[in-house]
């Protein structure tokens, strides 16, 4: 099996770390566009399958505009941090009804020294975070079954970058599980 991602493709997105300008994007695109766009694009279009065996309300769509595949150009508009372009390659796979409603999806993130997938809500509305943990409250037993499984945290791990410092308001904190409802 031919590999999606090459060496070309990081070394590809570490000169664009060191090099992020316009001038220097305009000379590489072809690389670019050789070494991480399309073989992405190719992966996405493999995965439909095996995600819809997952699910079959989930998405990998690989179209150039408006698919999984993000923008490699940053809005820089309100950023203190001015660089045009992001120097990693990432890509949503999503739930049918994602304009709808609330919907969980997956996240892929490739970028030298930090490849990694991801799945949940990104920032959930305040209703929609208060529901998913009154869930875990109402149901540990499936919550300790389905995060909390030996096996999957032998190959998982929940990213605490973002958490709370204290429990969330309106529930208890000598809850088995608060931790993850931070």
């Amino acid at each position: 099996m031919t590999p999606y991602f090459t060496d070309a493709c990081f070394r590809f997105l570490r000169a664009l770390a060191k090099h992020n300008d316009k001038t220097w994007f305009a000379a590489n695109k072809q690389k670019y566009e050789d070494h991480v766009r399309q073989p992405f694009l190719r992966l996405l279009t493999d995965l439909q399958p095996d995600l819809a065996a997952i699910s079959p309300h989930f998405r990998s769509d690989p179209k150039t505009v408006g698919g999984s595949l993000f923008r490699i150009y940053r809005d820089a508009r309100f950023s203190n941090d001015k660089s045009p372009y992001k120097p990693w390659q990432g890509a949503r796979l999503y739930h049918e009804r994602r304009k709808l409603v609330p919907a969980p999806s997956f996240y892929l993130h490739l970028q030298p020294g930090e490849c990694f997938v991801g799945a949940g809500l990104w920032h959930p509305e305040p209703d929609t975070q208060r529901r998913v943990r009154q869930f875990i409250v109402d149901n540990p037993g499936s919550w300790k079954a389905a995060a909390h499984a030996p096996k999957f945290r032998k190959r998982f791990e929940f990213e605490e970058g973002e958490m709370l410092s204290r429990p969330p308001r309106g529930f208890p904190a000598d809850f088995e599980f608060i931790e993850d409802l931070k």
